[in-house]
């Protein structure tokens, strides 16, 4: 990937300039989403959320990032997103499009905790 690229990228995609920014005492709402899988449903359940989040979340008003992550032994994924405010994800909660895409996550997994936080705290070396 070249650095052209990497700007044109930014300057047509308001999201990724952005990014996931991790920081003490942003005013933002963050859903830590754990997913628990059976082994071998976890790389499908990965792609319908990154799937979901580039089709459709990324083009709701006041989302920020979302991050998945896939544990190694097969049996969660994580959804790390950012949303500007609690309000802005509630809202995506009832949006219809999203609903869908949300059922079926929810039907790939055999549970699901989804809940707000703030940052607290970040430590770096």
């Amino acid at each position: 990937m070249t650095e052209n690229h990497v700007t044109e990228h930014a300057t047509t995609d308001p999201a990724a300039a952005v990014g996931t920014r991790i920081e003490a005492g942003q005013d933002l709402a963050t859903l830590i989403n754990v997913f628990t899988v059976r082994p071998e449903r976890q790389a499908e359940l990965v792609a319908l959320l990154s799937q979901a989040t580039q089709e459709v979340m990324r083009q709701i008003p006041g989302f920020v990032s979302a991050n998945l992550h896939a544990s190694t032994d097969g049996e969660r994924v994580v959804n790390y997103a950012q949303w500007e405010s609690a309000d802005a994800f509630r809202a995506m909660l009832v949006n219809p499009v999203a609903q869908e895409h949300l059922t079926r996550a929810a039907e790939l997994a055999e549970s699901y905790e989804p809940h707000l936080y703030t940052v607290a705290a970040v430590h770096h070396i």
